[in-house]
């Protein structure tokens, strides 16, 4: 019986800690050992509603036993009363092997009781042990959970501001000035040649003006 609360014993023992130290992931080894824990706990019911059984099946056993050794303590009584000491001198012949069997299943009776009462109790112990770990897993559940977020935040956070950041960063502003001022160059160039277009057509403008001026001479529309 008591074999079942052994894992309860193990919940301080240097066993469980050196499985948690050796564990990557110690929330899912707990998560594993309350679902033993709880098999447990069910496996300890049964054993203990069992002794319980045996205890009541015992106590009944002693009390007939012990209502028969009253009976026969009447009968021998009444057959004395009636003249009878023979008969009286069975009742009690039998009164005393009731007498010897009620004492010893009272004895058995006493012993399992007393055994039913300790399982009974060591069984509110483990259920009780059994809530303070759940609330306390859940506790070290949502603090590992919050941990392991910080932890992420925190590498992110120094992988952004990290020298080979910086410098991919630097990199890519160098490149982006030097786009620009390619383009500054080439804009540059683009109204280099477009003024110098513009002198060559100013030239052909005049060229028309200075004949159109003629024209208008020779006919003399001036």
């Amino acid at each position: 019986m008591f074999k079942f609360f052994k894992r309860v014993s193990t919940v301080v023992s240097s066993e469980l800690n050196a499985m948690l130290d050796k564990a990557e992931d110690p929330v899912k080894m707990l998560d594993q050992f309350m679902r033993d824990m709880a098999e447990d706990i069910r496996e300890v019911e049964a054993a203990v509603a069992k002794q319980i059984a045996n205890e009541k099946m015992l106590k009944r056993k002693a009390d007939d036993a012990q209502a028969m050794v009253d009976k026969r303590q009447k009968q021998a009584e009444q057959a004395i009363e009636s003249g009878n000491e023979d008969l009286a001198r069975r009742a009690l012949q039998d009164k005393k092997e009731h007498e010897g069997q009620a004492a010893l299943l009272k004895e058995s009776w006493e012993r399992a009781k007393a055994d039913s009462d300790l399982v009974r109790n060591k069984l509110e112990e483990m259920k009780k042990e059994y809530q303070q770990m759940k609330l306390k897993k859940d506790s070290l559940k949502a603090r590992a959970e919050s941990a392991k977020t910080r932890t992420k935040m925190n590498r992110t956070m120094s992988s952004i501001g990290s020298d080979s950041s910086r410098q991919g960063f630097e990199r890519m502003e160098e490149k982006v000035m030097r786009f620009e001022a390619e383009a500054e160059t080439s804009e540059d160039l683009s109204r280099a040649s477009r003024t110098l277009d513009d002198e060559f057509e100013d030239l052909e403008k005049n060229d028309v003006d200075d004949e159109l001026a003629a024209l208008k001479k020779k006919m003399g529309k001036e």
